[in-house]
């Protein structure tokens, strides 16, 4: 009998967010005609694809047992940088791309350096780091927001091209958890840090990279959002790293490192991106959806501690 037990809790725990992803759909397709149409399934694509993007950084970030806070207001950050430059000069959109890639990524140096190496709590640190980075929006953009009129810029934000560099990010980090010496390391570091580097991992290191491919991610999201509302705002992006936080751990990275994937991180945005859509199609009060979304995220928490329990 208690083995049947832990055997349907394993069989939850492991399919558990592709039926609440599946009963979603029906729920709503049931209750709008809208919503079963292919248009509205790519128009979730779509609008998934910029906090799907930073989810993917944050899910590396969770697995070695960090956080990010500040991935929010580097959006902000790479749509200022990019604006300006392509205000300055339409035709200049690789410099404006990479301008804003690389200054995120510093973003993730900072934060990296002082939770590998200065030994802050990833909490306080990226606290401040998403201060610091709102206030450089602000700013640098002497708080206007860039009106952006680069037909190629554009281009990155417009049809399925968001769809499409979402899903080969999250195919290429999918790889990079699964099949790499990395990927291996980083849920050795999330499991134990001690017996991570009592096992010849560099644990620094780690914490350092999973930090620089976050900004870099987070970066190219603030990127695709600045192209597809042709604007670089410093007020955008607030409210993204709670987004980011709940697609993963819905999608079951535990809080605690050492557990989790990236394509249960793509389903925990799916469901996140569905629930926005559905309700939105039912004209529920945005106010509402909060409320739901916080509800999910602390049930998706209390299920990971009581199925860790169970499994002891």
């Amino acid at each position: 009998m208690e083995s049947r037990k832990i055997d349907t809790m394993a069989l939850v725990k492991k399919y558990g967010i592709f039926i609440v992803l599946v009963t979603l759909w029906v729920v709503f397709s049931l209750s709008s005609s809208t919503f079963r149409t292919a248009d509205n399934f790519s128009n979730i694509l779509r609008q998934v694809s910029t906090n799907g993007i930073i989810a993917v950084g944050m899910t590396f970030i969770i697995m070695v047992g960090g956080i990010d806070l500040s991935v929010g207001s580097q959006v902000a950050v790479a749509g200022v940088i990019g604006g300006s430059i392509l205000v300055a000069n339409p035709g200049n959109t690789v410099f404006a791309v990479i301008a804003s890639v690389v200054v995120c990524c510093l973003f993730g140096v900072m934060n990296g350096f002082f939770v590998a190496k200065g030994k802050v709590p990833a909490f306080i640190v990226t606290l401040a780091t998403m201060t610091m980075a709102r206030g450089f929006a602000y700013v640098y953009s002497d708080g206007k927001p860039y009106t952006l009129k680069s037909p190629n810029f554009n281009l990155i934000g417009k049809g399925n091209t968001p769809i499409i560099i979402f899903i080969v990010i999250v195919i290429l980090a999918h790889i990079l958890l699964s099949q790499t010496k990395f990927g291996r390391y980083v849920y050795a570091t999330g499991g134990n840090e001690d017996a991570a580097s009592a096992s010849g991992v560099n644990v620094k290191s780690i914490l350092m990279r999973v930090y620089i491919l976050c900004g870099v991610l987070t970066g190219i999201a603030g990127v695709i959002l600045a192209a597809r509302t042709n604007s670089g705002q410093p007020a955008v992006g607030q409210g993204y790293e709670l987004d980011a936080i709940a697609a993963v751990v819905i999608g079951g990275t535990s809080m605690t490192g050492g557990s989790g994937t990236i394509l249960g991180t793509l389903v925990g945005v799916l469901i996140i991106g569905t629930l926005n859509n559905g309700l939105n199609l039912m004209d529920v009060s945005s106010y509402y959806q909060m409320i739901v979304k916080g509800i999910i995220i602390l049930g998706a928490v209390f299920f990971d501690l009581k199925s860790k329990k169970a499994a002891k």
